[in-house]
């Protein structure tokens, strides 16, 4: 019974770690449809502001990025659950943001992107 249980656990803890990865490679790929406007470099801004750090930060806060009022009047800090509803349909989330992306619907692309980024952002 032991050893039954040991091996369930094992297995479930390998399927954890390959749909992890999975979900980081998914994230990835989500992000091209970021990487036109955003950089994950430290202050490298391109067209939006560099998501460098972007966990735990206040909307509109990135040093020489020229912001909307609404964006930087918005009062959010970026986590996991702002960054899900704001990434469903940005200018729904913040009316008047200058952000012009349309949004990702799905939602589990919506995990994968934030997974991806909560690592891709974090100061290293």
């Amino acid at each position: 019974m032991k050893m039954g249980l040991a091996i369930l656990a094992v297995s479930v803890a390998m399927l954890a770690s390959a749909a992890s990865a999975q979900d980081m490679a998914a994230g990835k790929a989500a992000f091209a449809k970021c990487k036109a406007c955003h950089s994950l470099e430290p202050g490298k801004n391109v067209i939006g502001p560099s998501l460098h750090g972007l966990f735990g930060r206040k909307a509109g806060t990135v040093p020489n990025f020229n912001y909307s009022s609404a964006n930087k009047g918005s009062g959010i800090v970026w986590n996991e659950d702002t960054l899900f509803h704001y990434l469903e349909n940005p200018q729904k989330a913040i009316p008047g943001t200058k952000m012009v992306f349309p949004g990702i619907k799905r939602d589990q692309e919506r995990r994968d992107l934030i997974a991806y980024l909560k690592e891709a952002t974090a100061a290293k």
